[in-house]
This record gives structure tokens, C-alpha cells and sequence, in this order.
């Protein structure tokens, strides 16, 4: 149940796909996530980007389908029922 409130409300639940790659966060880092490739059983590519100039990527795994995934790219379920009623 709350996994699916954060994605009617239109937040990522991402998962990394290899529990190590955790470990490769540090405080400061900034992240870009790969989001042309979102789609249903795909996962999603995210590198990270450390103070030092360093990067590292990691592969994220999601369980959206792609209803869920309509309702990211409106921002939230509601935003995607209201866009329908217009």
C-alpha cells in the first residue's frame, strides 16, 4: 500500500539492483537517473556524481506498470485524471 501512494502521488520507489552499489553514496553526491529507458520490468541507469569530480553508475530496479508509470509523468494520479477531464 505504501509503495503504491508514492507513485500516485507521483515519487520514485527505487530499489538498487545490487545492494553493494549502496555503499557507493557518499553525502555530497548529485544524481542523474536515465528516465528514456522507463518503462515496465526496466531498469532504470543512475549515475552518481561525487565532489571529487568521480562517477559512479548504478542500475535501479522499479515495479511500476504502466498506469503507474502515466501517473509519474503527470506528476501524480490525480494530475492525470484531472489532464482527462478537461
Amino acid at each position: 500500500i505504501h509503495e503504491t501512494n508514492l507513485k500516485k502521488q507521483g515519487m520514485l520507489p527505487l530499489t538498487f539492483a545490487d545492494a553493494a552499489d549502496y555503499n557507493k553514496i557518499r553525502e555530497d553526491d548529485t544524481f542523474t537517473i536515465a528516465m528514456e529507458e522507463f518503462s515496465p520490468g526496466a531498469q532504470l541507469a543512475m549515475t552518481v556524481s561525487h565532489a571529487d569530480g568521480t562517477k559512479d553508475s548504478v542500475l535501479l530496479n522499479h515495479t511500476f506498470n504502466a498506469q503507474q508509470i502515466d501517473w509519474w509523468k503527470a506528476g501524480s494520479a490525480l494530475n492525470l485524471i484531472a489532464s482527462r477531464g478537461k
